[in-house]
């Protein structure tokens, strides 16, 4: 079941990707809507990378 769902993750973020290349050389509308909502979700993403990065870094003090 696991496995299913992770494989309709991997489609999805493929299909995504041909929507953005495919927007960039003027594909219908429908193909720059998915193509907007996939690199929203993308920076969402890389934000909050970022954030768990700099929260990670955070030192606890004492030690050495």
């Amino acid at each position: 079941m696991i496995n299913l769902l992770l494989l309709g993750v991997v489609l999805l973020a493929v299909g995504g990707c041909v929507c953005v290349l495919w927007a960039e050389r003027g594909g219908p509308r429908w193909v720059r809507r998915v193509a907007t909502v996939t690199l929203a979700a993308s920076e969402l993403v890389h934000r909050s990378q970022k954030r768990r990065r700099r929260s990670g870094n955070r030192t606890t003090g004492g030690g050495d």
